[in-house]
């Protein structure tokens, strides 16, 4: 049949299930889910009109700056992302394009998956009171963190540098944040190790917004808070509690070495 028509109307017949394909995948729901900058929280102030952190059995201080948890908002699992979607994300330095997989584990429920976070969460604050009061070498004492509408483990590493703080601050009568707005991310765990958290380069732009100049970054992911990393923002890379306050400390004092990435 095509060898009978002229090459204008050969290629005019082929180009229909093209476009027709395209025009599919234009509006077809595709397996990815877009992420950008989220909410952050003062681990130091109160979140919708609760205090962050309540400690009783021990004196605690009065605090100057923050400290802020970063997250990062994503579509739902049950939201369909069409190509056009996925196109504007991915020249949009405020946003990202994930596998959906890799945001939400495959076959879970909405529920479920808020379920999985908050546990997450919750498993999150005993580890990082574990870690703060271990280093500080303190027992007895009792420590509730409340944070609403946030899930997963990313906050670990605020929690306990707002415990440190809020329990023993620079260790000399001053405050780990130097009066800064200090923002950061990454898990950690009863020994103080901190792990990467992932969407590091949206938290990086949500902290910069919210006020911050500092950003402390687990050391395997400098390479991407560098990514887009907004003006004014410093980075920290940070591995353990002990070497986030001890550059805290000789960021806040001018004295000693402060890491960057």
């Amino acid at each position: 049949m095509l060898s009978r028509l002229t090459r204008p109307q050969a290629l005019a017949v082929c180009a229909v299930p093209v476009v027709a394909l395209l025009a599919t995948a234009a509006f077809a729901p595709l397996p990815f889910s877009l992420a950008q900058p989220g909410m952050t929280a003062d681990v130091l102030g109160e979140n919708k009109g609760d205090p962050v952190i309540t400690i009783s059995g021990a004196a605690t201080r009065r605090t100057d700056g923050e400290l802020r948890m970063t997250t990062i908002e994503a579509t739902g699992p049950d939201t369909d992302v069409s190509l056009g979607d996925v196109v504007d994300s991915w020249f949009r330095t405020d946003r990202a394009v994930m596998p959906r997989d890799s945001v939400y584990p495959s076959g879970d429920s909405t529920k479920e998956i808020e379920r999985h976070n908050a546990e997450q969460m919750r498993q999150s604050q005993d580890t990082a009171t574990e870690a703060a009061l271990g280093y500080l070498g303190e027992k007895d004492v009792k420590v509730t963190l409340k944070l609403a509408d946030v899930g997963g483990p990313s906050a670990g590493l605020l929690f306990s540098l707002g415990i440190v703080d809020k329990l023993d601050g620079d260790g000399s009568g001053g405050d780990l944040t130097g009066g800064r707005t200090v923002a950061g991310t990454g898990t950690i765990d009863a020994d103080g190790k901190v792990g990467a958290v992932g969407g590091v380069a949206l938290k990086t732009q949500a902290a910069r917004r919210d006020g911050a100049s500092v950003f402390l970054v687990p050391k395997a992911e400098c390479a991407d808070a560098q990514t887009e990393l907004p003006k004014g923002l410093r980075l920290i890379p940070v591995t353990t509690l002990k070497g986030a306050v001890d550059s805290l400390v000789a960021l806040e004092k001018g004295k000693g070495e402060v890491p960057s990435c």
